[in-house]
Parts: C-alpha cells; sequence; structure tokens
C-alpha cells in the first residue's frame, strides 16, 4: 500500500499488550519514539494516544514523560484489584470510544495492539470508511484482527529499544 502524505492519521496503543509481547517475545521494550516515525512515515498526525495501566507497585512516572516528550496523549487508569484476588485493567472500551469519536476527522487509524478483542472495532471503523492499520508483534496478534484489518504491520527488532 502507497502511503499518501496528505493522509490524517489517528494512533491508538495498547500500552500494556505491546509491553508483554515485547518483552516475550523478544525480552526487550518498545521504542516508542521509533514506532510513532514507523507508524507515521510522513502522514499528518492529528493525535497519538498511549493507554496505560497503573499499579501501586511500579512507577512509571519518566515512562510517561517519554511518552509526552515524543507526542504522544497519555491516558492511565489505576489496576483495579478484585475481591477474590484478580486484577483487572484494560483499556480496550476507552479506546474503542476514542477511536469511533475521531473516526469522522481521521482517513486512517492506527490500532497498535494484537488483541482480538478489537476485531468488531476495526469492522466497525472501516465501515465509516475508515482505513484501519494494525500494527503488532508477529507471535501475538490474533489471526482474526491481521484479517479484519484494512492492512496488518508487523512490528520487528528494528523497533525495540537499543536495536540501531
Amino acid at each position: 500500500m502507497t502511503v499518501l502524505r496528505h493522509q490524517r492519521i489517528g494512533i491508538v496503543v495498547d500500552v500494556q499488550n505491546m509491553f508483554y509481547s515485547a518483552k516475550h517475545q523478544y525480552n526487550s521494550k518498545l521504542n516508542f519514539a521509533r514506532l510513532l516515525e514507523f507508524i507515521t512515515r510522513g502522514r499528518q498526525l492529528v493525535r497519538a494516544i498511549a493507554y496505560i495501566v497503573q499499579t501501586p507497585d511500579i512507577d512509571q512516572t519518566n515512562f510517561i514523560t517519554m511518552l509526552k516528550s515524543n507526542g504522544y496523549e497519555v491516558k492511565a487508569k489505576e489496576l483495579k484489584l478484585r475481591p477474590d484476588g484478580t486484577a483487572k485493567g484494560d483499556w480496550d472500551m476507552g479506546m474503542a470510544i476514542d477511536t469511533l469519536a475521531m473516526a469522522d476527522r481521521l482517513d486512517v487509524i492506527a490500532l497498535v495492539s494484537g488483541d482480538g478483542d478489537f476485531v468488531d472495532l476495526v469492522n466497525m471503523l472501516k465501515s465509516k470508511g475508515v482505513r484501519v492499520e494494525v500494527y503488532s508483534f508477529p507471535y501475538s496478534t490474533a489471526d482474526e484482527l491481521r484479517s479484519a484489518a484494512t492492512e496488518f504491520y508487523t512490528l520487528g527488532q528494528d523497533l525495540l529499544m537499543n536495536s540501531r
């Protein structure tokens, strides 16, 4: 697919999904500055949002500062601990609402996640005439998400920290 410079693009990043995928597949971390460059490729960036789940035992202040300094808007929520000891913390609904709210002002939405829960969202966005590009690591992307995307882009080791 040819990237058109006039395309208006919005980027939504499922940080937890990307963090654990990079950690488990490569024992590394994603370079979020390089990721933004890779996705935009000269297109008009309207908005880039990174969705984070915060846990009480991990200080993410420096990470959030780095994201903001690289052009990301950061949305954070606290991990919810249930009475049975399990925990819940995802942004699926928030990401869906934000992308649907932005869809009328964008030509392309880049979804940075391999989570198959986003298939219905991708199909809804495409029905609104928005091109949906999915970016994720090869072994942590649901097959149905790859199929639903207008275009799927594999994230490789060149987008990891200390990889240049």
